[in-house]
């Protein structure tokens, strides 16, 4: 039995679209939080989601915001997204039973720890395994006799933004394999100008480095 673990979606539905025709057949499914916002198909996304066999679902930043109905940080770029995003979401009683965390055998998951953006050289004293996101960097860490996954993000990767990662959990086997993929992110920008996304929204996806590999 496998199961497929991703995060931070942020409405790209053509990536999410595009991880889960080439990961078929899956026992269940484990989002770690962060399917708004950003991207043009929050709703879409969020209901993909739920529509999944054994599919469980973590609550991100993302989606307490979209709850709230405001976007509580400084990040005026953000707000800018959040203001094009929120208006059209007609999800939020779904995105209310989202869940804290999951247990996926030894691991446990949420959408991060120390309520912090983790990254593969941030020094954190680990005190169970865990597989988060958040922070939209793929990597493996391991301190203190433990591990932590980041599962990277699907939508809007830091590093390329044209790679889609995600996470594997083999349960015959006991163990994690970190994922990637390339996708086209044209029709994402496309849609992005035709729903009237601010020149500053638009010029975030197109300055980001690609790896180009379609």
């Amino acid at each position: 039995m496998r199961t497929l673990v991703y995060s931070d979606v942020h409405g790209n539905l053509p990536a999410f679209e595009k991880m889960l025709k080439a990961e078929e057949a899956y026992e269940n499914y484990i989002c770690l939080g962060d399917l708004v916002n950003y991207g043009p198909w929050s709703t879409e996304c969020v209901e993909l989601a739920i529509s999944l066999s054994g599919s469980n679902i973590i609550m991100g930043n993302h989606e307490e915001a979209f709850i709230n109905g405001y976007y509580p940080g400084e990040n005026a770029l953000v707000k800018e997204f959040f203001s094009v995003t929120y208006p059209g979401f007609n999800a939020i009683e779904k995105i209310k039973k989202f869940k804290e965390k999951i247990i996926l055998n030894n691991f446990v998951c949420r959408h991060t720890i120390l309520d912090q953006y983790i990254y593969p050289d941030t020094d954190v004293e680990l005190r169970y395994d865990c597989l988060i996101g958040h922070s939209h960097h793929q990597f493996e860490y391991k301190n203190n006799g433990y591990i932590l996954y980041n599962a990277g993000s699907v939508g809007q990767n830091r590093k390329y933004i044209d790679i889609i990662n995600y996470l594997v959990y083999d349960w015959d086997k006991k163990c994690i394999k970190m994922k990637a993929m390339p996708y086209d992110i044209k029709p994402l920008i496309n849609e992005m100008k035709n729903r009237g996304y601010s020149d500053n929204c638009i010029a975030y996806y197109q300055s980001k480095k690609r790896a180009n590999l379609i």
